[in-house]
């Protein structure tokens, strides 16, 4: 799943004032996997392509435990709930950035064959849906678009950023489906991954800067 992880970014974002920022959640959607590309690049983590793997996706994810367990996941979400709490003075945020970021490992846990796990060993996790790609086509751009909407509806302000960013995540994600597949996972695929999420936070962070809360009889205060 790529642009599905930004479904519970919108969602949070469009929860109310004291929610946090779009690119913030944005940040937390992806963070284990800015963890994992970045752990990949320096050698802590591993994946190889392996044709067929799933349908979908060649990549035989065969160790990722510091970010793709779900211990691991929990570790992240919760230190990045702390980051954004502190930071921001705003409790909720922090928590639904968490949420965000663990969220992560669930939709995860629904494409990926079974290379997930509890705590960094068996057993072995995921639903494979990355195998039906009838069903997970739709369902990924479904969700995003349907939070998307939320968003948009639960916020004022000009509808041209944020038409932008959805034109850019379905752009990202074709890209993603019926682009040419990597021969080999080294550094190029690593950076390319991690340029996505960053073209992609800077958009939201745009997005985030034009959109409010609205009340009647005017703005409410802007979301830590």
């Amino acid at each position: 799943m790529f642009i599905g992880h930004f479904a519970p970014a919108f969602l949070a974002s469009a929860l109310g004032p004291r929610a946090p920022k779009l690119a913030t959640t944005f940040v937390a959607a992806q963070l284990i996997d800015w963890g994992f590309f970045t752990f990949a690049l320096i050698g802590v983590e591993k994946m190889r392509i392996e044709p067929g793997a799933t349908v979908m996706v060649p990549f035989d994810l065969y160790f990722y435990p510091y970010t793709h367990s779900l211990l691991a996941a929990g570790i992240w979400s919760i230190a990045f709930a702390v980051f954004v709490a502190v930071a921001g003075r705003n409790l909720l945020a922090g928590t639904l950035a968490g949420l965000v970021a663990l969220s992560h490992w669930g939709l995860d846990w629904v494409v990926h064959r079974p290379d997930l796990t509890l705590a960094g060993g068996e057993p072995f996790l995921g639903l494979g849906l990355w195998n039906q790609p009838i069903i997970a086509m739709p369902l990924e751009v479904g969700i995003t678009l349907g939070a998307w909407l939320v968003y948009v509806r639960r916020t004022r302000g000009p509808v041209g950023p944020p038409a932008v960013l959805l034109l850019a995540l379905i752009v990202f994600q074709g890209i993603n489906w019926f682009g040419p597949e990597p021969i080999v996972a080294n550094a190029f695929l690593y950076l390319q991954a991690l340029l996505a999420f960053g073209v992609l936070t800077l958009m939201a962070a745009w997005v985030g800067e034009n959109r409010q809360f609205g009340r009647r009889g005017g703005l409410a205060a802007p979301s830590a």
